[in-house]
């Protein structure tokens, strides 16, 4: 007999989580102001891998190639909820037009790593991260 229903009503999806970055960005207070992330469902990061590859000829023959660095800007800035990359007054106070620029002028690159790392293992990427580094 199968466990069909088990697939029908999955548990409540992750919610959001608040993830200190750095100690460099306090609130009016003067706490510390976490960020607020999400996690990213597949649906969606199929649309996320559909913006990020490039299609180039090569010796003719159309190839579709995925830019990393733009897919990883992309999940960034879809799974962080606060602070909202792509407002305009974020880009505004980083000189960009583009909010997937924000997070590289905002972040030092152990912030951006540390942000990027906490939304992968919340997306439930984490285990294939573990598998990589052990090989």
């Amino acid at each position: 007999m199968s466990n069909l229903s088990a697939f029908l009503k999955p548990a409540a999806p992750v919610e959001q989580e608040n993830i200190v970055i750095s100690k460099r960005f306090r609130n009016e207070d003067g706490s510390i102001a976490p960020f607020i992330i999400r996690p990213i469902p597949q649906e969606e990061n199929d649309r996320l891998i559909r913006q990020a590859t490039r299609r180039t000829k090569v010796n003719g023959q159309w190839a579709e190639q995925l830019d990393n660095t733009e897919y990883g800007r992309r999940v960034v800035v879809a799974a962080t909820v606060e602070p909202d990359f792509s407002s305009p007054e974020m880009c505004k106070a980083y000189g960009t037009l583009d909010p997937l620029e924000v997070p590289g002028k905002m972040l030092l690159t152990g912030e951006y790593g540390k942000l990027s790392r906490a939304i992968l293992e919340l997306s439930g990427l984490d285990d294939d991260l573990e598998e990589q580094a052990k090989n």
